[in-house]
């Protein structure tokens, strides 16, 4: 584990940053913004864990944060690294899918299209499912220009489902009506 004794280190004052390689990049780097946008799901992954959530979402979401920080170690070094670092792989896939399959048969199949809303915390999920739309686009952008882990873009795409199933499981669990699309409206 990373022993971290001051914070600040002034390295990065003229808008350049480290990967994990040691490499320095602009911080505006694709990779750099990849695992941002990841940094910043599980900022809002955390938020909505701070809401009371039921415990049928909320004890998959701790799991799911430090998956987040594989993910993240996993952007911050290229694919051929010569480091050996947490990777995302296919059994992490296999959980968030074997979830979707156990939270959408409690919730039931969708009739309408909904609404983010109801309860706080099913609306902090829906936040937190758009934040990682936007993650995978930018690891699309990534892996353009570079090789990428294959699981990561995987992973982050089952894992949008999954927050949005949880969003409805989350209004399910606590007897709120999910806010349903008018589309006559």
């Amino acid at each position: 584990m990373p022993r971290i004794t001051k914070i600040y280190t002034r390295t990065g004052d003229l808008g350049t940053t480290s990967l994990g390689s040691r490499e320095r990049v602009a911080k505006d780097a694709l990779r750099v913004s990849a695992y941002g946008d990841v940094d910043e799901l599980n900022s809002v992954i955390g938020v909505a864990l701070a809401m009371d959530l039921a415990p049928a979402v909320a004890d998959p979401l701790r799991k799911i944060q430090n998956d987040l920080f594989h993910l993240g170690s996993d952007l911050a070094f290229a694919i051929d690294s010569e480091f050996e670092v947490p990777r995302i792989e296919a059994r992490h896939v296999e959980t968030l899918e074997a979830l979707i399959d156990e939270m959408s048969a409690t919730v039931g199949p969708l009739e309408n299209f909904i609404l983010p809303g109801g309860r706080i915390g099913a609306g902090q999920l829906h936040l937190a499912r758009t934040v990682c739309r936007r993650a995978e686009r930018a690891v699309v952008s990534l892996g353009r220009e570079e090789d990428v882990n294959e699981y990561i873009l995987i992973y982050l795409n089952r894992l949008s489902d999954l927050l949005f199933v949880m969003a409805r499981l989350e209004n399910h669990s606590h007897g709120v009506p999910e806010p349903l699309w008018d589309a006559h409206a």
